[in-house]
Protein backbone atom coordinates (compact mmCIF):
# COMPACT_ATOMS: atom_id res chain seq x y z
CA UNK A 1 0.00 0.00 0.00
CA UNK A 2 1.33 3.40 -0.98
CA UNK A 3 0.23 6.35 1.13
CA UNK A 4 0.78 9.99 0.39
CA UNK A 5 2.62 9.43 -2.88
CA UNK A 6 1.13 10.01 -6.31
CA UNK A 7 2.15 7.33 -8.79
CA UNK A 8 1.80 7.48 -12.56
CA UNK A 9 0.20 4.35 -13.94
CA UNK A 10 -0.91 3.06 -17.33
CA UNK A 11 -3.97 0.80 -17.43
CA UNK A 12 -4.33 -1.44 -20.47
CA UNK A 13 -7.43 -3.51 -21.14
CA UNK A 14 -6.78 -7.14 -22.01
CA UNK A 15 -7.02 -8.25 -25.64
CA UNK A 16 -8.31 -11.60 -24.26
CA UNK A 17 -10.40 -11.32 -21.06
CA UNK A 18 -9.93 -15.05 -20.39
CA UNK A 19 -6.27 -14.42 -19.50
CA UNK A 20 -6.52 -11.17 -17.49
CA UNK A 21 -8.86 -8.19 -17.13
CA UNK A 22 -6.37 -5.35 -17.29
CA UNK A 23 -2.65 -4.74 -16.91
CA UNK A 24 -1.31 -2.04 -14.61
CA UNK A 25 2.08 -0.53 -15.44
CA UNK A 26 3.69 1.78 -12.86
CA UNK A 27 5.66 4.44 -14.73
CA UNK A 28 8.70 6.31 -13.46
CA UNK A 29 8.07 9.95 -12.63
CA UNK A 30 10.66 11.23 -15.11
CA UNK A 31 9.16 9.27 -18.02
CA UNK A 32 7.13 11.45 -20.34
CA UNK A 33 8.68 14.70 -19.16
CA UNK A 34 11.13 16.44 -21.41
CA UNK A 35 12.72 14.84 -24.47
CA UNK A 36 12.48 11.11 -24.92
CA UNK A 37 9.39 8.92 -24.73
CA UNK A 38 6.03 10.49 -25.51
CA UNK A 39 2.79 9.48 -23.85
CA UNK A 40 1.48 7.83 -27.00
CA UNK A 41 4.69 5.79 -27.35
CA UNK A 42 4.41 4.72 -23.71
CA UNK A 43 0.80 3.61 -24.18
CA UNK A 44 1.64 1.76 -27.40
CA UNK A 45 4.50 -0.08 -25.68
CA UNK A 46 2.24 -1.10 -22.78
CA UNK A 47 -0.37 -2.44 -25.22
CA UNK A 48 2.28 -4.43 -27.10
CA UNK A 49 3.55 -5.98 -23.86
CA UNK A 50 0.02 -7.00 -22.85
CA UNK A 51 -0.65 -8.50 -26.29
CA UNK A 52 2.64 -10.42 -26.30
CA UNK A 53 1.78 -11.86 -22.87
CA UNK A 54 -1.57 -13.10 -24.18
CA UNK A 55 0.13 -14.64 -27.24
CA UNK A 56 2.62 -16.49 -24.99
CA UNK A 57 -0.16 -17.78 -22.74
CA UNK A 58 -2.06 -19.17 -25.73
CA UNK A 59 0.97 -21.01 -27.13
CA UNK A 60 2.01 -22.79 -23.92
CA UNK A 61 2.01 -26.53 -24.75
CA UNK A 62 2.21 -27.57 -21.09
CA UNK A 63 -1.25 -26.24 -20.30
CA UNK A 64 -2.84 -28.37 -23.00
CA UNK A 65 -3.19 -31.49 -20.84
CA UNK A 66 -4.74 -31.85 -17.38
CA UNK A 67 -2.50 -32.49 -14.37
CA UNK A 68 -3.38 -36.17 -14.13
CA UNK A 69 -2.11 -36.82 -17.68
CA UNK A 70 1.33 -35.55 -16.70
CA UNK A 71 1.21 -37.76 -13.59
CA UNK A 72 0.45 -40.80 -15.72
CA UNK A 73 3.29 -39.97 -18.11
CA UNK A 74 5.71 -39.58 -15.21
CA UNK A 75 4.61 -42.86 -13.63
CA UNK A 76 4.92 -44.63 -16.97
CA UNK A 77 8.38 -43.22 -17.49
CA UNK A 78 9.47 -44.40 -14.05
CA UNK A 79 8.01 -47.85 -14.75
CA UNK A 80 9.97 -48.11 -17.98
CA UNK A 81 13.13 -46.95 -16.18
CA UNK A 82 12.68 -49.68 -13.54
CA UNK A 83 12.13 -52.37 -16.16
CA UNK A 84 15.21 -51.30 -18.10
CA UNK A 85 17.25 -51.22 -14.88
CA UNK A 86 16.14 -54.72 -13.84
CA UNK A 87 16.85 -56.19 -17.28
CA UNK A 88 20.40 -54.86 -17.43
Amino acid sequence: MVKGVARRVVLVKSPDPKVFDEAIFIVREETGRGPGVTTSQLLREAQEVAESFVRCERKSPFRALPWWAYSLMGAGGMGIAWIVTLLI
